[in-house]
């Protein structure tokens, strides 16, 4: 008998990278479908965001960093409201593999 391997908690290592990003549909990129958000933690292909708003589970989004104008393509995976009105928006990254490094800073003690 085959044994079926279960995988508990994420695959990926998420790390705490706070970055402004702007979240848009993708099918309407009118303004009024835009928010300013920020991510709460990211990985190599996903992130989670704090938003203002409820996106739908399955919707595609664009996701551009308001630092450096960079632009991903996501799919809203969650969507789980907080209790102080904003939604905590998990999102797969359909462009494959982001490095955060270039969002990150060290410094030296």
């Amino acid at each position: 008998m085959a044994s079926k391997s279960r995988f508990i908690g994420r695959m990926e290592k998420r790390l705490p990278i706070a970055i402004v990003v702007r979240l848009a549909p993708l099918q309407d990129q009118s303004a009024n479908g835009t928010e300013v958000a920020y991510t709460d933690n990211v990985s190599a292909h996903g992130a989670r965001v704090v938003a203002h708003r409820p996106w739908q589970t399955g919707e595609m989004i664009q996701v551009t960093s308001m630092q450096d104008e960079n632009t991903l393509r996501g799919k809203v995976v969650y969507c789980q409201k907080l209790p102080d009105d904003r939604y905590l928006i998990g999102l797969n990254f359909q462009n494959g593999g982001v490095s955060w490094s270039r969002y990150t800073t060290y410094s030296k003690d």
